[in-house]
């Protein structure tokens, strides 16, 4: 069973605290406890505003959120490591070789989808990052439950 779930992109502060708000709103109480750090973080910056408007827009509440840089550490803590790219994976298997199985897209149950990253991009971008967000989070829920 999954318990402590990290979910990482570079800054930390669009798409993996987006995913992890996203994580949350799905399984609520009693679920795993959901994080999130950036491989490139823009450390102590809150979730960027269009993300949260997005977000907002969908119902869900973002709540607060200061990006953090990702350690070895929180590698080894995590059961499960989410990313968004291919080439976020492969940062962290240079940091921590060892997390190797336990690290996937969070596209992996579509056909190994990466997330394309929105920052600095218009509202258009945002949306459809958060359209396969969510796709991403529910295909992942069987196995969270």
């Amino acid at each position: 069973m999954f318990r402590n779930i990290l979910i990482i992109c570079v800054g930390n502060i669009c798409r993996s605290p987006a995913a992890e708000v996203l994580f949350r709103h799905s399984l609520q109480e009693g679920g795993p406890v959901f994080s999130s750090a950036g491989i490139g973080a823009l450390v102590g910056k809150p979730m960027d505003k269009t993300a949260q408007e997005v977000l907002r827009d969908h119902g869900i509440d973002p709540g607060p959120h200061r990006a953090r840089q990702v350690e070895s550490s929180m590698l080894h803590e995590a059961d499960l490591i989410l990313a968004m790219e291919r080439s976020h994976i492969q940062h962290l298997r240079h940091m921590a070789p060892e997390v190797h199985g336990k690290t996937f897209l969070v596209g992996k149950w579509h056909s190994e989808l990466e997330i394309p990253d929105p920052f600095r991009q218009s509202r258009p971008a945002f949306e459809h990052v958060h359209q396969l967000l969510t796709r991403s989070v529910e295909s992942w829920l069987p196995y969270l439950k």
